[in-house]
C-alpha cells in the first residue's frame, strides 16, 4: 500500500473550507471528479467520531460509485480524518486546513493505505479535477 498527498491553496477561511467538506449542501456541488455528479440524496454526513460519511457519485453513463467511510477525527476547522474500511487495507484520508493569515488557507489531503488501483495517473488526475471543481464552487460563495 502506498500514500498520496494533494495540497492546494484556496481563497477562503479554514472554517468555510471545513464546512464545505462536511455539509451535504456544499458537497453536492463539487464532490467527485469532472464528469460525475453527487446528488444530495446520495450524501450521508454524521459528523462525529464513529459517524458515517458516504457519497454516491454518478457518472455521465449513469454508473454509480459509493464511497463508504467512518469519521475517525474531527477538529473543526483544522483537521478531518476518515477511514474507508471496505477499501483493501482500510484507506485513511486526512484533510488539514492551515490558515495562511492572508485570507487564504492551504488544504492538504493525505491518503494512506491506498490500493494500487487508486495510484494510477488517471485516478490521480481525477482527484485533481475534483479539486478544480472545489475551487470553482468556492468562487460562487
Amino acid at each position: 500500500m502506498s500514500e498520496l498527498t494533494f495540497s492546494r491553496v484556496h481563497r477562503a477561511s479554514p472554517e468555510l473550507l471545513f464546512d464545505c467538506m462536511t455539509r451535504p449542501g456544499h458537497l453536492t456541488h463539487f464532490w467527485g471528479p469532472a464528469g460525475t455528479t453527487t446528488p444530495l440524496d446520495g450524501i450521508v454526513v454524521e459528523l462525529r467520531p464513529g459517524g458515517r460519511f458516504e457519497t454516491t457519485m454518478v457518472g455521465a453513463d449513469g454508473s454509480a460509485y459509493t464511497m463508504r467511510a467512518v469519521y475517525a477525527e474531527i477538529d473543526r476547522p483544522h483537521r478531518l480524518v476518515w477511514i474507508e474500511p471496505e477499501v483493501e487495507g482500510g484507506m485513511r484520508t486526512e484533510v488539514t486546513f492551515v490558515d495562511l493569515g492572508d485570507g487564504r488557507t492551504e488544504v492538504t489531503t493525505r491518503q494512506t493505505n491506498v490500493p494500487e488501483a487508486y495510484l494510477s495517473a488517471r485516478a490521480r488526475a481525477g482527484f485533481a479535477t475534483s479539486l478544480d471543481r472545489f475551487d470553482a464552487y468556492l468562487a460562487t460563495l
